[in-house]
């Protein structure tokens, strides 16, 4: 296949975090993008982005297409080169049954790439997977560090672990199986935990572990890390995807620096604690988290990670693609900044 050229690029989950950064990410490079909505009605959902849009002159429109229904995708598709397929469920809390979230998560995969093949114009397919692909159900912490040649074990994973795996390996599986190559590209991005600034007045979940620190929602800090990364420098990663000549049939983890949520919560202290944000900076026991995760959703969600290091190399992406990620800092500082910009976190004097 000839090296991609500029054109229209489908986003898929248009109202999501990342997606929104995606979106405003392809339009300052000069692409045309539309936008799968569930329901085109909500404007308010995509306001920001239309608004964007227009500050920057660039184009953008939006269409309707779900991720548990073929209605609407091939007309989604229909005159884009590229596709990246970002939508996929992201529970606040553990599902009741895995099948809520694992099903749509693959069916709806399947469905932006069949769109996606049977489509004239469709050149390559980027699609957001997760670093819990590759290092998610392991008993015990790994010496060394994960790359793209590992597989999470699905028996150990929880119901969201196994979406995001089960997901992507259907992708690769339908990729292997076209009977010509030639017709379709596919890539996968693998970000950490994605944090970075807000685009409108809405915390998705990674970016309420910022909130809870500053709101101190949570009195101390549980024994979690992560290797955080900016949601801008993953919409940089799918663009760079889509327009590398090397990127076609490989994976990319996309992670920075692995920080501590005590390291976290010290930089977050530093920086806004002179405003009067009173952030937690003593540990939590694991018996504690326990006992209050029986009434906490979040935290309920968060026990399986408790002392266990996310250990990731990025170095493909930086070789191979060209990038880089900001400073874990530098994207706590801002997150929380624009938290406080969108009036979600509020200083205690």
């Amino acid at each position: 296949m000839s090296s991609p050229q500029p054109g229209t690029v489908l986003v898929t989950g248009a109202s999501g975090f990342v997606a929104g950064h995606c979106i405003e990410e392809l339009l300052r490079h000069g692409y045309a993008v539309r936008g799968t909505v569930r329901d085109p009605e909500r404007a308010e959902k995509v306001a920001h982005l239309t608004a964007q849009a227009a500050d920057l002159g660039g184009r953008l429109d939006f269409v309707a297409a779900r991720l548990d229904t073929d209605e609407g995708w091939a007309e989604a598709v229909d005159g884009c080169t590229f596709v990246l397929h970002v939508a996929s469920p992201n529970p606040p809390s553990v599902p009741r049954t895995e099948d809520e979230i694992v099903q749509p998560a693959v069916e709806g995969t399947l469905r932006v790439l069949r769109a996606s093949a049977a489509s004239d114009t469709v050149q390559r397919v980027v699609l957001t997977s997760s670093s819990l692909a590759v290092n998610a159900g392991r008993a015990e912490p790994e010496a060394g560090r994960h790359t793209e040649d590992d597989w999470s074990l699905i028996e150990n994973c929880s119901p969201y672990e196994k979406s995001k795996t089960l997901a992507e390996r259907a992708a690769w599986n339908f990729y292997h199986d076209l009977p010509d190559k030639s017709r379709l590209d596919l890539v996968t991005i693998l970000p950490a935990l994605v944090l970075g600034p807000l685009q409108r007045a809405e915390v998705n979940t990674s970016n309420a572990v910022v909130q809870r620190l500053l709101d101190r929602s949570m009195p101390a800090v549980p024994d979690l890390g992560f290797s955080l990364v900016d949601v801008r420098d993953i919409a940089t990663a799918h663009r760079l995807a889509m327009e590398s000549p090397q990127a076609p049939g490989n994976r990319y983890l996309c992670g920075g620096t692995y920080t501590s949520m005590l390291d976290m919560a010290r930089v977050l202290a530093a920086e806004f604690g002179p405003a009067g944000f009173r952030v937690p900076t003593r540990r939590l026991p694991y018996w504690a988290m326990w006992l209050a995760a029986r009434f906490d959703p979040a935290l309920r969600l968060a026990l399986g990670y408790v002392g266990r290091p996310e250990r990731l190399s990025s170095q493909k992406a930086i070789d191979e693609l060209g990038w880089t990620a900001r400073p874990a800092a530098r994207t706590l500082r801002e997150t929380g900044q624009s938290l406080r910009d969108h009036h979600i976190v509020h200083a205690r004097r």
